[in-house]
């Protein structure tokens, strides 16, 4: 199985005529997701690698039954375009922009819980599924399907610990970003959650950073609620207090959200921490027993 995403998951392109969304349409079609719409106001007609382009999202899941949209729209629109998709039905929104305001990103995921749908992001790689679905800007090809969850802040850290497990032998379920921001819609522990109650998910990754209480708040969910092993890789150990690190959520502020207070609240779980990136695909053998 898979969590969130699967091989029947429809997808609407928002900003689909945009250079970013006509080159990541290609890269996820070529992957085998299922596009079967984009949106671009006043290029309703049009086709971009071969995929309709319709006026709004609405139409798009009227037409062929869209459940799931991935947003290229620049962040100063981004939240009339996740309002407009979440208004239509969509039950899954990955926003790719980063810059999103702090506000607009609030008042997205709460307008979200209000209809169901499930927020990716903002400033996120996306969602994978391998061998099923990705919704997403990451490489195609560091990925395997296997038995090992992973969510992560970063991207790029992301992908280089998902390939170190592909090269390992040990595929992925799913491979969720949460987004680099202070405000994203799905947390740690939701991701955490469905993992715990995915057969097919024997072991999770978690790829954190330094930067507000979300990891703190994994490792007490892990403790009391996770029955299936649990590795994480911290990025931001060298980073002075107060400076931002390349995301908007990783900044250390009055001494909350340090390096130190996150890897000790997930050893205290029985988390296997590892001290640098290519060291989580041993630490996944070892808690698997293989």
């Amino acid at each position: 199985m898979s969590i969130v995403i699967d091989q029947a998951t429809k997808i609407v392109v928002q900003g689909i005529t945009g250079n970013q969304g006509r080159f990541h349409t290609g890269q996820m079609l070529a992957y085998g997701s299922q596009i079967v719409a984009g949106t671009a106001p006043g290029r309703g007609g049009e086709q971009v690698e071969g995929v309709p382009v319709f006026e709004t999202v609405a139409e798009a899941v009227q037409r062929y039954g869209a459940d799931a949209s991935i947003v290229f729209v620049p962040a100063p629109g981004a939240k009339d375009a996740a309002f407009e998709a979440i208004d239509a039905g969509v039950k899954v929104l990955v926003m790719i922009p980063e810059h999103v305001p702090v506000q607009d990103a609030m008042e997205i995921v709460a307008f979200a819980r209000t209809r169901g749908t499930t927020v990716i992001g903002p400033n996120t790689f996306g969602i994978i599924s391998p061998g099923k679905s990705k919704i997403g800007i990451m490489p195609n090809q560091v990925y395997q399907p296997g038995p090992v969850g992973l969510v992560a802040r970063s991207g790029t850290l992301s992908y280089e610990i998902a390939f170190g497990l592909t090269n390992a032998g040990l595929g992925q379920t799913t491979v969720v970003g949460m987004g680099g921001d202070r405000v994203v819609g799905l947390t740690f522990v939701d991701v955490l959650q469905q993992f715990e109650a995915d057969p097919d998910t024997e072991a999770v990754v978690m790829v954190g950073e330094i930067g507000g209480s979300q990891e703190e708040l994994a490792a007490d969910f892990i403790a009391h609620e996770m029955h299936k092993p649990v590795v994480a890789y911290i990025a931001g150990k060298s980073a002075p207090a107060g400076k931002r690190m390349g995301h908007a959520g990783a900044i250390i502020e009055r001494g909350r959200g340090t390096f130190d207070s996150k890897v000790e609240a997930l050893r205290a779980a029985h988390v296997s921490v590892a001290e640098l990136p290519w060291q989580v695909p041993e630490l996944v053998k070892q808690r698997l027993g293989s």
